[in-house]
């Protein structure tokens, strides 16, 4: 073989062994751009979760709130009954109006607390909903790394096994989507 005839086969090598990672680099792009998505679908469940824990926070609060103040209007009435006091009509009053408020927090104790309990059950599906798309995330970007291995040393076991990462974590991402 003459010297021009070897360069010219190694020029062909080179040409081919690109044109065999093209699928890898495609792949590469693809993982890349299903990382960012995943990465924005992790912080949206994320900041749902935090934003609904403080909604869920501000019900709790309102709830505590009514209740003390439903037991410090008992106390009230408790101690009206039991002193001796020069106005006892209005004492009366006050006792009856009083009642009145405590017949309507007590309502609205039932409809907060069933309120609240709504609110933390929708923070614990964006809690776990984030949970799967953070795992996702992590195998997408373990696929992307294991997968660029490929384009250094050619062997083709490395995008396998990043493909397989990568499908791992499309499950995981379409998980996180369905869970309700």
């Amino acid at each position: 073989m003459e010297a021009n005839e070897v360069s010219e086969l190694k020029e062909q090598a080179e040409k081919g062994g690109e044109s065999t990672l093209r699928p890898v680099a495609f792949t590469m792009s693809v993982l890349a751009v299903l990382v960012a998505v995943t990465t924005v679908l992790g912080h949206r469940a994320e900041t749902r979760a935090v934003l609904k824990r403080a909604e869920a926070s501000d019900v709790w609060n309102e709830y505590q709130a009514k209740k003390n103040r439903a037991y410090d209007t008992h106390l009230s009435t408790e101690l009206l009954s039991v002193l001796t006091l020069a106005d006892k009509d209005r004492a009366a009053k006050d006792v009856k109006d009083w009642s009145g408020h405590q017949e309507k927090w007590a309502d609205d104790f039932k409809d907060e607390q069933k309120e609240a309990l709504a609110l933390e059950g929708d923070v614990k599906l964006a809690e776990d909903k984030a949970k799967y798309f953070d795992l996702a995330e992590t195998l997408l970007e373990i696929g992307l790394v294991v997968s660029s291995v490929t384009l250094l040393t050619r062997s083709r076991i490395y995008w396998y096994l990043g493909m397989g990462a990568s499908a791992v974590g499309v499950a995981s991402v379409v998980w996180g989507l369905l869970i309700k």
